[in-house]
């Protein structure tokens, strides 16, 4: 048995240009969909040919066209599709309803992975409004994928360290503050923070393991999963200064979403079930999942503390 075919479907994208490469890395067949909709975006095509000289393959396809969707899964064996659930850059998670389509009508696909990543949505029924219908939709997609029958595994459990480790988890930047940090709550909710191309190699790693098929993969290795505090003193270390810390209540915080525009009361809500619920670590994993770093310990993740050098 050789190594499974891949398709990436916004294999473009923030996430999906890391999947790409992580698929190539670890010997895949690698397939990525060329889309007519990205238009003369250059950087998109200078991508896509990137991946071209690297040994991917680009297939045409379109979401408005049906067809080419089937015909572009019938290639490959596996379908990952990192498409944008953020609504600070896009927001294209129902989208996903019409590559479900298209891999039941190819009939062919021995694993989907869908857009996923973060939270787990199926533990999210609580989350606030208008925040959660991140999770709403990546339920109504969980739902198609297993009325269709389609063998799938999901990726879930982390924050990624560009928007959340660097900046020491602050609203509004991406760089470290240089003389005050926002401490959310008492700072001691655990969150598991992974740099991105570690996410991409653990989902890599899935789609051929009879261990996550119809499982849900949770991104918690035990050395990222830290609490703002610990993150901040990490940084303090690093810079040999001390920050002035000023936290934020919960009903303070949640108080800030008033007069924001939509996207940013989405944030918002996240940051809040991130920071002072924990909802990331919160709970054990049970039959229905397993842990990255247990399954996968070949993988050298990026401890944070490395990680923050990169600012300094």
């Amino acid at each position: 048995m050789g190594k499974s075919k891949v398709l990436v479907v916004g294999g473009t994208g923030y996430v999906g240009r890391r999947i790409v490469r992580a698929s190539l890395a670890q010997g895949h067949p690698t397939y990525v969909l060329q889309r007519p909709e990205i238009g003369v975006d250059v950087d998109k095509l200078e991508m896509l040919l990137g991946f071209k000289k690297q040994g991917a393959h680009l297939v045409e396809g379109s979401f408005s066209d049906f067809q080419s969707l089937v015909d572009a899964v019938k290639l490959v064996d596996v379908v990952i599709c990192p498409m944008s659930g953020a609504h600070i850059r896009s927001h294209n998670i129902l989208m996903q309803l019409k590559l479900v389509q298209a891999i039941k009508e190819a009939g062919n696909i021995k694993r989907f992975l869908p857009s996923e990543f973060g939270f787990d949505p199926a533990r999210m029924g609580h989350a606030l409004e208008p925040g959660r219908v991140t999770f709403d939709e990546k339920m109504i997609v969980r739902k198609a994928i297993q009325d269709a029958k389609i063998p799938f595994t999901y990726v879930c459990g982390a924050a990624f360290a560009s928007y959340f480790a660097g900046n020491l988890s602050q609203m509004g930047t991406l760089f470290p503050p240089k003389e005050k940090v926002l401490i959310y709550g008492d700072g001691n909710a655990k969150v598991t923070i992974l740099e991105e191309d570690d996410i991409a190699a653990y989902t890599i790693k899935t789609i051929d393991d009879p261990r996550t098929l119809n499982k849900t993969l949770y991104l918690r290795p035990p050395e990222n999963e830290l609490s703002q505090k610990q993150l901040v003193e990490m940084w303090e270390n690093l810079i040999g200064k001390k920050l002035e810390h000023i936290s934020i209540s919960e009903q303070d915080f949640l108080a800030s979403m008033k007069g924001m525009d939509f996207a940013g009361q989405v944030v918002v809500g996240h940051l809040y079930h991130m920071f002072y619920e924990g909802a990331l670590t919160n709970f054990e994993i049970g039959e229905e999942g397993e842990e990255a770093s247990k399954l996968y310990p070949e993988v050298k993740y990026t401890r944070m503390d490395e990680y923050l050098k990169l600012y300094t």
